[in-house]
């Protein structure tokens, strides 16, 4: 916010103040309360929305949002505890009351005022009304901004637009949902490209396309992913990259997680829960369809019951809880990603005799605030965990990182290349001639880190040693090693299942 956007003429409050003096006593006050508490209400939109787009880039929906301020009590509860989450929401609902009183008692003062001085009030709306159309017929700006506005209007007629959307976009997506174009195909005709293959869908927190464009993190993602890459070819394995655009930016991971899985554009919750009620399938559930596969989710940042990974086609769920994890959170991150990995290998990949293996993964190193970040160890060090009581201590404090938004970046290419770190020892490690990894980020970080960039694109690789697993999808176009290039193609999150299973299915390759 800057000082230009308040040197402006609201065409809405010179409508309202002619009204005012227009109308007689009675209705005038109640108009003028009605409209303090309106006024009163936008103010607080207003400053929801700067929220949303503080975090998730975009403005606060009045349909399908409200469940997601009850995300945010529990992300403050995880990142300053109970009493810190109380106190927070006690003083936003104080100030909600206090705006909407002071703007309503505001109102009626200068309501009054004006008629206690009407002559004087009459000749200055008369005076703002010409002025308005003044600017508008002539294009008059203070610096950049129009100086005739109309910007409320505007606001609640955007807003307006958007519940009618919202009230709308069940029955847009019921219909999208229906249509699935390997519903009806036998499960002995379902990924057999992939067959004897364990498969590790790999979702990298906020790891996005800012990382690798952005000048300021250019360089140290670029090394970690050259690095990577040089590792990886002499381990023997190869891997092709390009990008995703994802439904959400800054926060809402599991929403992008079931885009990914499922083929349909999962853009708010309430398209979540009608997809995780349906029947319909993801990809994860395509492998389990075909009985060829063990699926398993390695969820560290879920510390509660979890029904949807029923839905998701998962036999079995390892949370937070049941990764044999003796050590400390890394503020929101239960799990440091390389001991997710490793306790991944010891319960269910490192097993002899078993099936192969499905796997979604979820690396939550890199999720915000990163701060403090873990650090790679010796794997055979990892242990219960305990070490890294001792490696917590060394991290940086969050609030005093989040004091600066260079500071907040640096931390967050930090996380980053510790997640990619993570992922490229576990493949190098442990992955054999059986090993294709899918690896992903779930959506860009917060508005702080991406700097002004609108862009959702994310980062999307396959990794495998076996060459005719890449040579299935070498029609995709995708940039050989773990870096995507800029031109490489970018697609809808949701094309990914139908593309992935076309490639691996009887007609590919």
């Amino acid at each position: 916010m800057s000082f230009d956007m308040f040197v402006r003429i609201p065409a809405e409050g010179i409508l309202l103040a002619g009204l005012l003096l227009a109308l007689p006593p009675r209705a005038r006050r109640i108009t003028a309360g009605v409209a303090g508490a309106f006024l009163g209400l936008l103010t607080v939109l207003k400053f929801v929305d700067m929220g949303f787009y503080s975090v998730l880039a975009r403005p606060f929906d009045l349909v399908l949002d409200w469940i997601l301020l009850g995300a945010a009590a529990e992300f403050l509860r995880t990142s300053v505890g109970r009493t810190g989450e109380v106190l927070a929401i006690v003083a936003v609902l104080v100030m909600i009351v206090a705006v909407l009183v002071l703007t309503t008692l505001a109102m009626l003062r200068l309501t009054s005022l004006m008629v206690r001085h009407r002559p004087v009030a009459a000749r200055t709306t008369l005076i703002l009304g010409t002025a308005w159309i003044t600017c508008v017929t002539l294009g008059v700006q203070f610096t950049d901004v129009p100086v005739a506005s109309k910007i409320n209007a505007d606001y609640v007629g955007r807003r307006v637009d958007q519940v009618q959307a919202g009230l709308r976009d069940a029955r847009v997506f019921e219909k999208q949902a229906a249509v699935d174009a390997f519903a009806d195909t036998p499960p002995d005709q379902l990924l057999t490209g992939l067959r004897g293959k364990d498969v590790l869908l790999t979702f990298i927190e906020s790891y996005g396309r800012v990382a690798i464009d952005d000048p300021d993190m250019a360089e140290q993602t670029d090394a970690v992913l050259q690095e990577g890459t040089r590792r990886l070819e002499e381990a023997g394995f190869a891997s092709q990259s390009g990008w995703l655009k994802s439904p959400v930016t800054g926060a809402g991971s599991w929403l992008a997680h079931s885009t990914f899985l499922s083929g349909l554009w999962i853009k708010n919750q309430q398209r979540y829960r009608s997809l995780t009620t349906s029947d319909r399938a993801t990809l994860t559930s395509y492998f389990r369809k075909t009985g060829d596969w063990r699926t398993v989710g390695i969820v560290p940042g879920v510390r509660r019951a979890w029904p949807e990974g029923k839905f998701f086609g998962l036999d079995h769920i390892y949370d937070s809880e049941h990764l044999g994890y003796h050590g400390p959170y890394f503020s929101w991150t239960p799990v440091p990603d390389q001991y997710s990995l490793e306790a991944f290998e010891r319960l269910e990949r490192g097993k002899k005799n078993r099936d192969p293996i499905m796997a979604e993964i979820i690396l939550a190193s890199s999720h915000n605030p990163w701060a403090p970040v873990a650090r790679m160890i010796d794997w055979d060090d990892l242990g219960d965990g305990s070490v890294f009581h001792d490696i917590k201590k060394e991290g940086k404090d969050p609030k005093e990182v989040w004091q600066d938004p260079d500071s907040v970046r640096a931390e967050y290419a930090n996380a980053v290349e510790y997640s990619l770190r993570s992922l490229v020892e576990y493949i190098e490690r442990y992955g054999d001639d059986d090993t294709v990894v899918v690896f992903l980020g779930d959506h860009q970080p917060v508005p702080t880190v991406t700097a002004g960039s609108t862009s959702k694109d994310v980062p999307v690789t396959v990794v495998a040693r076996d060459p005719k697993v890449l040579d299935r999808v070498a029609d995709w176009g995708w940039t050989d090693g773990l870096k995507p290039a800029a031109d490489a193609p970018q697609w809808g999150m949701d094309e990914f299942r139908d593309r992935f299973m076309t490639a691996y299915g009887p007609d590919g390759g």
